[in-house]
């Protein structure tokens, strides 16, 4: 693509044309944009146009595409091609700083963005003179330049503050520190004395405090730091200053200990007076958490609990700090009925924005660990009075028991998690009781709609506490909270759903659920009814937490939802259909797609070929995903399919075999999202109807052996390569590959040679058995000699028998057991040429093959090759846990036991030709071994002759 004018103009009107909310014209833009990013020059006119267009809607597009091309493409993936050519990424590092240190604010933290993620891959072996070039702009002066340079350091080292400790890291931070500690220091000196001489400035003191703020947080940074906060745009830079300086001091506290002690009084007396001095307003309330977590981190640390340990000082702190910034304030009641979500995601899911209340409950916490019967005893009296206060005018003072529940929660919490709630409770609060006393009668009101705040409260006890409750008293809840999946507030009936998710995964004794389906059962209708009505709500049509409560309901229920399948499966397609216009929710959707597989599993368990129904509802559907590409949709849907497939007992259905070419296309394959979903569907098609794709799709095999081939090639996906190669091996008809083994094996010797990994060699000693189990260990030391001469000895002597012992999982110990044991018995030339020489060895292997431990070890330098590092914005593959395909043995009719099979091998093999195999095992085998396999023998009831 050339950098002219022509281009830009085409590149604008694309640009343009993906701002339209019409999916016509959005996705086919989109895709076009995606076609053409490869070409040199591409990231290029996205700069130029950006400097230079006079548009400015454009100029911020062009420049939020150029970010996320940048995502995508800037990190080089091994065994993957380039997808930014070398004179490109020159010249965008020679360019970016400079361009996006004289743009508008809002493409200039586009731009910051892009640099970051840049310097993450390059920086600093492959950009060394990025700091130079930031440094020296500190000395510019003006201060949209600095506070740039600033915001872009902040996004390139706020990683320390979360990356696992390392030598490259410290080098990494000491060449940081040398070149930018002092001018930071400096700039921050200037900066104070600069807000000093502007002090009746308040334009000029805005600037400044922002630049403060960077700083600090660069401070922060670089003193390398797991927490982290978010700042609320609310906040003034005063407060935002303050809230940092509080973090850093945290910091401090928490990390250097020894240097910080002598300060450390000082900082509680003047957080202490901050606190008690500080308004209600939303303005202040990232200053007043930071504050109280500061006060929090510090109480629990026993050399500093004689500051809290008077009586006076945790009444103070409880009536000054702790009470008030429990209550439920106006602007928290605005969030809870206007903002819905973000109520929900800070309360529920403990989002990184604190909230003034989790910080008070932290501190609660954190001063229960030393002064526990004090702290309860004083709270206990709190709770009693705000109880009485709300009895006597509930409708005027419910935020009196909203407090006081709030009180008992943090009060009687000393460890929780996600999953299990509270693990661990003050033993002071009778949890039991004030359930029965104070949450129950709310959730028993007949209006749902009362009191919401006090309802979702309520709900929240039973989530946070389900572990210390009773179970009858559980049960009672739970049509309560199936009547409170109606309440028109979306808090109350998005906790409703959240919380019979949680109580229907709870487990019991045996690890089985704590509620049986048989308990559930009387509510079924009712549950299944109000948990789909819920979805019509306003506000949750895409509501995650709903989604979650139907899959985790048929997941409990199993057959009690057969009844009411048709109706389900006709609600859940409807939805599909209409998310997959513009699918946002990966969760909900997500569990959109387990329900549906749940649906499927649970009816065709029972009825097989109701199998047919589910194709019928789902097909139109799916086909409208796959020809309008939805990215996010694509490796759900080919599960589903798999699923669907693997339920079909005989050949494959015409319906899926027009599929079976489109499958094979490599644009499917350039997305490693796609890649897991597909492998495993094109093994259900050749488990299924290998006959029907050896004789009416013949064609296609080298199609399905190119997919193979890539996959092969790639360190991240070579492992899907075997699994598609293993079902070809077992599944297809021997003479429909006949041609093809030969240059199979070439490939598998190719990569080897190349890049021999630990991954690799237990994929390869996998298939080489299975293959040896379908053809005939001759066979298999034929194509090798076939290969080269005496190849066959090699891969024994170099792979075979010292790498054996790597293997791992049951079935695939089980195939390379059985493999060896043909080797050993089966292939003549193990007997009577040189190879023999190599007998007793892979015995000996295939005795430690089942009685020494797994060696799990891994050279250095593979350590991460197995995690698959996706770059970018690629859709990445997300399990589907109820499409799970089951564990399959391929040599499970054959073989029960391998140990037995291998001694009645060998006895065989000893009538063949008396004498020789007890000469060999007796002379050759060491002691420990010839034990065992002693024992194998006595218990296959066999001898050696």
């Amino acid at each position: 693509m050339e950098l002219s004018d022509a281009n830009l103009q085409t590149l604008t009107e694309y640009l343009k044309k993906t701002l339209d909310p019409d999916p016509a014209i959005r996705r086919p833009a989109e895709k076009f944009l995606e076609s053409v990013e490869g070409n040199q020059n591409y990231p290029l006119l996205l700069l130029t146009l950006l400097e230079k267009s006079q548009d400015n809607v454009i100029k911020v597009c062009a420049s939020v595409t150029f970010k996320n091309y940048i995502k995508r493409n800037w990190r080089i993936v091994e065994d993957e091609p380039n997808k930014i050519c070398e004179a490109d990424r020159v010249a965008i590092k020679a360019n970016i700083v400079h361009l996006m240190l004289s743009s508008p604010e809002q493409i200039q933290k586009q731009l910051s963005d892009a640099i970051s993620i840049i310097g993450r891959e390059d920086f600093p072996q492959k950009w060394p003179d990025l700091l130079t070039e930031m440094v020296n702009r500190f000395q510019s002066g003006d201060f949209h330049v600095i506070n740039g340079v600033l915001r872009t350091a902040h996004s390139l080292f706020k990683r320390y503050r979360h990356e696992f400790k390392s030598n490259e890291l410290w080098t990494e931070i000491k060449l940081v520190l040398d070149a930018f500690a002092l001018p930071l220091t400096n700039l921050f000196k200037a900066t104070i004395e600069l807000c000093s001489t502007h002090a009746n400035d308040a334009s000029a003191l805005r600037i400044l405090f922002s630049s403060l703020i960077l700083i600090s947080k660069l401070f922060y940074s670089l003193n390398f730091q797991l927490l982290q906060t978010d700042d609320e745009e609310e906040a003034g830079l005063l407060e935002l200053l303050k809230s940092q300086i509080c973090d850093n001091a945290a910091l401090y506290a928490q990390k250097y200990d020894e240097e910080f002690q002598r300060y450390l009084p000082r900082f509680v007396t003047a957080i202490w007076n901050l606190l008690v001095t500080t308004g209600q307003e939303v303005k202040y309330d990232l200053l007043v958490s930071n504050a109280i977590q500061f006060l929090a981190s510090v109480c629990e640390r026993p050399h500093y609990k004689n500051l809290f340990e008077d009586q006076n000082t945790l009444t103070s702190i409880c009536e000054k700090v702790i009470v008030p910034n429990m209550e439920f304030r106006a602007a928290d009641e605005e969030a809870f009925e206007d903002n819905s979500e973000e109520y929900i995601r800070r309360d529920l899911e403990g989002s990184d924005i604190d909230t003034r209340r989790r910080a008070a409950c932290d501190l609660v916490r954190g001063l229960c660990k030393f002064f526990e019967g004090p702290v309860t005893g004083i709270f206990s009296g709190y709770v009693n009075s705000m109880l009485q206060e709300y009895a006597k005018n509930p409708s005027v003072n419910w935020k009196h028991k909203d407090a006081a529940i709030y009180l008992v929660t943090s009060l009687a919490s000393k460890a929780q998690t996600q999953k299990h709630g509270i693990t661990q409770a003050n033993e002071l609060v009778n949890l039991t009781e004030f359930f029965v006393n104070h949450i129950l009668p709310d959730l028993k009101s007949a209006n749902v709609n009362e009191f919401p705040v006090l309802k979702a409260d309520g709900i929240k006890y039973i989530m946070i506490f389900r572990n210390q409750v009773p179970k009858e008293h559980l049960l009672v809840s739970i049509p309560l909270l199936i009547n409170h999946l109606q309440a028109e507030s979306i808090v109350v009936h998005t906790y409703a759903a959240h919380a019979l998710e949680r109580l229907f995964t709870m487990r019991g004794p045996n690890n089985a659920t704590l509620f049986t389906a048989a308990e559930i059962a009387p509510f079924v209708e009712i549950l299944l009814t109000n948990l789909f009505k819920a979805l019509t709500l306003p506000g949750s049509s895409e509501n995650e937490y709903i989604m979650k409560a139907i899959m985790r309901s048929f997941s409990l229920l199993q057959e009690a939802i057969i009844p009411y399948i048709p109706t389900l499966i006709t609600q859940l397609t409807q939805k599909l259909l209409a998310v997959s216009k513009n699918p946002s929710k990966p969760h909900f959707n997500h569990y959109m797609f387990e329900a549906i597989c749940l649906s499927i599993r649970i009816t065709c368990k029972a009825n097989p070929a109701a199998v047919v129904n589910f194709e019928e509802a789902l097909f139109l559907v799916f086909t409208e995903i796959l020809q309008n590409d939805v990215q996010e949709f694509i490796p759900y849907v080919f599960q589903v399919m798999s699923l669907l497939l693997e339920t079909h007992k005989n050949d494959i259905p015409s319906s899926y075999m027009a599929l079976f070419p489109h499958l094979l296309q490599p644009v499917l394959w350039e997305r490693t999202g796609n890649i897991p979903a597909l492998v495993r569907l094109l093994q259900a098609f050749l488990e299924r109807g290998s006959n029907t794709i050896a004789s009416a799709a013949a064609d296609k095999i080298p199609g399905l052996l190119g997919v193979f081939q890539k996959l092969i090639a790639s360190k991240a996906n070579d492992h899907q390569g075997f699994y598609l190669l293993n079902s070809i091996i077992e599944h297809m008809p021997p003479e429909s590959v006949d041609q093809y083994r030969k240059q199979i094996f070439i490939l598998l010797f190719q990569r080897l040679q190349n890049s021999k990994t630990t991954k690799f060699i237990k994929s390869f000693l996998v298939f080489i058995n299975l293959y040896c189990i379908k053809y005939g260990a001759l066979a298999l030391q034929e194509i090798f000699d076939g290969i080269q001469p005496k190849m066959f000895g090699m891969v024994l002597e170099k792979i075979i028998i010292p790498e054996i012992q790597k293997v791992s999982g049951n079935v695939e110990k089980k195939i390379c057991a059985v493999g060896i044991t043909k080797l050993l018995t089966e292939c003549p030339p193990m007997m009577d040429t040189e190879y023999t020489k190599l007998w007793t060895p892979l015995l000996q292997s295939l005795i430690g093959l089942f009685e020494l431990p797994e060696d799990d070890t891994i050279p250095d330098e593979e350590h991460f090759i197995d995690i698959e590092d996706t770059p970018g914005y690629q859709t990445a593959f997300s399990q589907l846990a109820f499409a799970g395909k089951k564990e399959h043995d391929p040599v499970g009719q054959m073989v029960n036991n391998p140990k037995i099979h291998l001694a009645q091998s060998l006895h065989k093999l000893s009538t063949a030709c008396p004498g020789r195999v007890p000469s060999m095992v007796s002379t050759s085998l060491n002691a420990e071994a010839l034990q065992y396999l002693q024992g194998y023998l006595q218990a296959a009831s066999v001898t050696l002759l």
